[in-house]
């Protein structure tokens, strides 16, 4: 039980402020200090009218001692006992007066008898002789006894007269009624002041905690909840003075505060809206993380190109989510940067899943204003796997156009060289032999120029005039061109067009380089004996949903039966650089053709299409627009757009 209220008083004791603890400790010592004071100046006082009493008691025995001195020496006890009586009742300061004479024995007591007087100075009151009687000069004693009323004040006289012993004088003083009266005087001063002490200090505590404390806690308070973002927060005491002004001007703040919040949160919200959307609108991924490799803030790029899409990302660690060949390449530079050790780093890197790309990742640190402390790190990420793809086809088309221009120009220079130093001793067929050959070499090397200028000047702004276009003229000069040509390869080369053929739109030039580049490589990639078609007919277009108009367009099909084009080499063949001839025979190309034809087909606003098997033949085909000539210009635009959609 002891244990538990110690617990209990500990636990109060250390609910209090060091502040209070330190204000009841003054309080106790203060009030401990002042009640001593009033007790010992109560006590002083007491004890000096102690003193008095002595006095008075000592002086009161003398003078009875010397005024009975003569009936005693004549022993007439009467005469002594009217005396002491008639003495005893003048004065309520005497409790008693006993006379013994010089045997000790009790002679006259009053206000008791003999007897009574002896039983109570025997018994009761334990009065003794004192033992000095009887002797000469000997000054009165003085004694104190404790009695319910008080403190009883007993004075011992001898009386002498002429040099004899004639007995012994015993008074009692009453307690001085002053005396008693401040006895408790001093208990109830005692406790009055250290009461009075603690109500003051609590009536002080209670003023403090209603005038100040109260007021301050408010105020503290309302300071947090104005950190808080809580601006609506007011004050309402009714207090004056200092701490009036200060709940006022901390009202004025807070409705200030309101105010500015009000104004600036729209703006606030809007150029953060702005700042979300330029993140998640700009084309490279962006992902900031803090200083524990958690994810902020992860845009949708970046969450395309890692395949987070449905994953969590707040508060996650990017290690944990990132593929595990990005984790392993960029932990160490995202600790060092985070350490601040550096302030950034990039790397390629590439990607297997979700699809295969190539990116550049570039980590940079976000410092604050002071550029001390890394606050964040930004990563950039970039889709590069065009530029990769640019930088390899390029690699190529150096490799390609190198050895292409290498091998004629070897040619040329070997074949002319030896005619210039034995040209004397060549025969007539062997010089002219050597002239052909050169004049091979370079038409080849022509060829090569000429593509790489064509595909050039196709992929560059430059402009063309589009019009009406009799497409069975462009076939009939293509069949010219490459008619020798078929028959010294044993191929038939022959024309399918429907008659009565409407003009189509588009650039004649082009279109003729189209059906050169697809007929050329058709009877290249065609056996003696094989066949090559170009087919020119009218095709009715299904009409789109909401249209019901169908639309007509003419169709050109180039067809051989060459030996095919394998299905996985077909997504490829309209690259530029790539030659199915290296795969499958030992042909020469420049690996543009291809590619010229699908840049010119795409500037008709349409398409080129395959079809083909291995050993059977090919077949590349496209659709052009028929030429409306009572159409405005930009509605003749318009119709090529929307052939081109369908």
């Amino acid at each position: 039980m002891f244990d538990k209220l110690r617990d209990i008083i500990r636990h109060w004791w250390m609910e209090f402020t060091l502040q209070t603890k330190l204000m009841g400790a003054a309080t106790l010592v203060v009030s401990l200090i002042v009640s001593g004071c009033t007790f010992w100046a109560v006590n002083t006082i007491q004890a000096d009218a102690r003193i008095n009493d002595t006095r008075f008691g000592r002086d009161l025995g003398l003078l009875l001692a010397a005024n009975m001195a003569p009936q005693l020496a004549e022993n007439d006890l009467t005469s002594v006992a009217k005396f002491a009586n008639r003495f005893y009742h003048s004065t309520s300061s005497l409790r008693y007066i006993l006379y013994a004479d010089d045997t000790g024995n009790i002679r006259l007591g009053i206000p008791f008898s003999e007897s009574e007087v002896q039983n109570s100075l025997m018994i009761e009151r334990r009065i003794h002789l004192p033992d000095t009687n009887g002797k000469k000069d000997n000054l009165p004693l003085v004694r104190q006894h404790q009695t319910p009323e008080g403190v009883v004040t007993d004075v011992f006289v001898s009386i002498d007269r002429e040099d004899k012993f004639l007995g012994t004088l015993a008074i009692g003083i009453n307690p001085n009624p002053t005396l008693v009266a401040s006895t408790g005087l001093t208990r109830d001063v005692t406790i009055a002041v250290f009461v009075s002490i603690w109500v003051m200090v609590l009536l002080g505590a209670v003023f403090n905690a209603l005038q100040i404390t109260k007021p301050i806690k408010e105020l503290l308070s309302g300071v947090q909840n104005i950190a808080s973002g809580n601006f609506k927060q007011r004050i309402d005491l009714p207090l004056g003075g200092e701490l009036g002004e200060l709940i006022e001007s901390f009202n004025i703040m807070a409705e200030k505060l309101e105010i500015f919040e009000e104004q600036n949160v729209d703006e606030l919200t809007a150029e953060k809206a702005k700042l979300e959307t330029l993140v998640t609108t700009i084309a490279d991924g962006a992902i900031l993380i803090d200083n524990n490799l958690q994810i902020v803030l992860a845009n949708p790029n970046a969450r395309r190109f890692f395949g987070w899409d449905h994953l969590d990302l707040d508060k996650t660690n990017i290690l944990h989510v990132l593929p595990g060949s990005v984790s392993a390449e960029i932990t160490r530079p995202l600790c060092q940067v985070a350490a601040g050790k550096i302030e950034g780093e990039e790397f390629r890197i590439t990607l297997s899943q979700p699809i295969h790309r190539t990116v550049r990742v570039l980590i940079t640190s976000v410092v604050d204003p002071v550029k001390e402390n890394v606050r964040a790190i930004a990563m950039t990420i970039q889709d590069i796997t065009r530029e990769v793809e640019l930088n390899e086809a390029k690699s190529q088309f150096i490799s390609n156009v190198s050895h292409e221009l290498r091998t004629p120009l070897f040619n040329i220079k070997s074949f002319i060289e030896t005619l210039h130093e034995y040209g004397d001793e060549l025969t007539q067929e062997e010089r002219n032999e050597f002239l052909d050959t050169a004049n091979r070499e370079t038409d080849r090397l022509t060829r090569l120029v000429n593509d790489v200028l064509d595909l050039s000047k196709l992929e560059s702004s430059h402009t063309y005039a589009f019009g009406a276009v009799e497409l069975a003229r462009s076939i009939e000069q293509t069949l010219r061109t490459y008619q020798l040509n078929a028959k010294d390869k044993g191929i038939e080369l022959c024309q399918d067009i429907e008659p009565e053929l409407p003009d189509i739109f588009g650039n004649y030039d082009l279109i003729l380089q189209v059906l050169a580049n697809l007929v050329g490589n058709a009877l290249k990639f065609t056996k003696a004996d094989g066949k090559v078609t170009i087919r020119a007919h009218r095709v009715s277009l299904p009409p789109e949903a909401g249209d019901e108009s169908s639309n007509t367009v003419v169709r050109v099909e180039i067809i051989d039966t060459g030996i095919g084009i394998d299905p996985e080499d077909q997504r490829a063949i309209f690259d530029r650089f790539f030659r199915v001839e290296n795969r499958v025979h030992t042909l020469e190309g420049t690996g543009l053709g291809l590619s010229i034809v699908q840049n010119i087909i795409e500037k008709h606003h349409t398409q080129v299409n395959i079809t083909s098997a291995v050993g059977v033949g090919t077949t590349f085909w496209f659709d052009l627009a028929i030429h409306q000539p009572l159409l405005q210009p930009v509605e003749n635009l318009q119709l090529v757009a929307a052939n081109l959609d369908r």
